[in-house]
């Protein structure tokens, strides 16, 4: 009994002691997990702090970084539309300037005028003099001669009038030689002014001919791109290349505008290579840029070069060798200066070795002379005097500064060479073909060539040969002899001269043929 109640005690016993040991010990892992989930937990909050603190200066370098290229294309901007209100204010003081001197012209004119107006009265009040003293000398010479001489009045009048013509004569013989001075230089001033008028109608459809390169994409969305966020490409391909893009509603085109052709090259070379690649962004564009200014000026020195080598002129200055590259890209009524150039070279030599001249010294002055029109956008004055200073320069034989300088008749040529130039210019500027223009302003000149010949009395017919640059006019030879034949070409050529306006001459050639036909049987 005893021994049963001990082994229920230490039974109940060991339980009691067994739950308190399995407390305790849950207690010590449940605090355990406890400090190691809190020690997570701050680890993670430690971790969390980090990021935070490194996202936020991530975040705040960003920004400052997005403030100042903001900042950066504003002051650009400011600085452009600040250019651009100066550009207007030197405009605004040229155009007033302009008109303060045509006041002054005009001023000066109108007192000319006036003063004009006085002479003439002086010289009315004059010839009124001599209209008096002539009448009262008659009446006098009348008399005497009647008593002295005895003569009829028919006689004395005869005389009388004689010895006054003569008089008057030498005075009109002078007036009327003054006045023709005075209408020279009237009409000097005159032609000027229409010509110059003349000059300012052409021009507009010569600038949009010659003054802007067609660049044709893709599809309308590279338009997109090629502008850029808030226009930033374009505006950075515009101040890289100094031409002007323009990006309207054509379809899949883009225009870039500028009076610079090797600008316009470099600027045409970049943009294709950017629509081809794809990657349009400012960074990208200053290197495409930079890349096609060294092509363009590989391929300048290329073309020189292949001049030099072509008409086989020898050794000349590296600078002129670039500046006959650069020719390349310059058109004159459509015709590209440096070909002219080559062929002016070839032509000069042909007619030197004809008389017995140094060819090479003809060639030389050929090629170079239009050299001043590689850099007329760039150096003030016309390419006459601008060739004739670079080829000074670079010490060229004297032959070679003469026909740059006479090769437009501006002087009178001093050497045999520059006599021979100035025809091969005008030889290869006057082949038909040589200079272009527009299929229908031909077809036009054409038309009123004929038109003209037909209007005149006794032509038959008239055709426009020779890409217009000659007009063959047949006449009626029943109508028209041979002497009249002449007075036909110089009318035909007086309204061809007053009627159109032309590059180079035009030959007028009328003829008058009388044909006889039988029939042998």
């Amino acid at each position: 009994m005893f021994d049963t109640l001990t082994l229920v005690l230490s039974i109940l016993l060991t339980f009691i002691l067994s739950i308190f040991v399995g407390y305790f010990i849950r207690v010590w892992h449940h605090d355990k997990s406890l400090k190691k989930a809190q020690n997570q937990v701050e680890k993670l909050i430690e971790e969390g702090k980090r990021e935070a603190s490194k996202i936020k200066k991530e975040t705040v370098f960003e920004t400052k970084q997005e403030l100042f290229q903001l900042k950066k294309d504003q002051e650009k901007d400011l600085r452009e539309r600040r250019q651009v209100v100066i550009n207007l204010e030197n405009k605004s003081s040229k155009r007033e300037d302009a008109l303060n001197n045509r006041s002054v012209y005009l001023d000066k004119r109108e007192e000319t005028i006036s003063n004009k107006e006085v002479k003439l009265e002086e010289k009315k009040q004059h010839l009124d003099k001599l209209n008096s003293k002539m009448e009262s000398a008659l009446g006098e010479q009348e008399a005497k001669l009647s008593e002295i001489s005895k003569l009829s009045p028919e006689k004395a009048k005869e005389i009388i009038f004689k010895r006054v013509e003569d008089k008057i004569s030498d005075e009109l013989t002078y007036y009327i030689r003054e006045e023709e001075e005075k209408a020279k230089s009237t009409v000097q001033a005159k032609s000027k002014l229409l010509l110059a008028n003349a000059m300012q109608k052409y021009a507009s459809e010569t600038t949009s001919e010659r003054t802007v390169s067609v660049i044709s994409i893709p599809n309308d969305d590279m338009k997109g791109r090629i502008i850029g966020r808030e226009g930033r490409n374009i505006r950075t391909l515009e101040a890289l290349t100094g031409v002007d893009l323009i990006v309207d509603d054509t379809p899949e085109t883009v225009v870039l505008s500028g009076f610079d052709p090797i600008r316009r090259e470099i600027a045409k070379r970049a943009l294709e290579s950017l629509v081809s690649d794809g990657r349009i962004h400012p960074g990208r564009i200053e290197e495409v840029v930079e890349k096609s200014r060294k092509e363009v000026d590989v391929f300048i020195r290329e073309a020189g070069e292949e001049a030099v080598f072509k008409t086989g002129i020898g050794r000349i200055h590296p600078d002129l060798v670039k500046l006959l590259g650069r020719m390349s890209f310059r058109t004159s009524y459509g015709q590209n200066v440096l070909k002219h150039s080559i062929e002016v070279a070839f032509l000069a030599g042909k007619l030197a070795a004809e008389i017995n001249e140094d060819e090479i010294l003809a060639r030389r002055a050929g090629l170079l002379h239009d050299i001043g029109k590689s850099v007329d956008h760039e150096v003030d004055g016309g390419h006459v005097e601008i060739g004739v200073n670079l080829v000074s320069r670079y010490k060229e034989p004297k032959e070679v500064i003469d026909a740059i300088a006479s090769h437009h008749g501006d002087k009178d040529a001093e050497t045999i060479i520059a006599v021979l130039v100035a025809a091969a210019d005008a030889l290869s500027a006057a082949r038909p073909g040589a200079r272009s223009e527009s299929m229908e302003n031909y077809m036009k000149r054409l038309k009123q060539l004929e038109e003209i010949s037909m209007e005149v009395e006794g032509v038959k017919k008239s055709y426009a040969i020779q890409a217009g640059r000659e007009i063959r006019v047949i006449v009626e030879p029943e109508n028209v002899d041979d002497l009249s034949i002449i007075s036909i070409a110089r009318i035909i050529k007086e309204q061809i001269e007053e009627r159109m306006t032309y590059p180079g001459t035009i030959k007028v050639t009328v003829i008058r043929e009388t044909r006889a036909t039988d029939i042998a049987k």
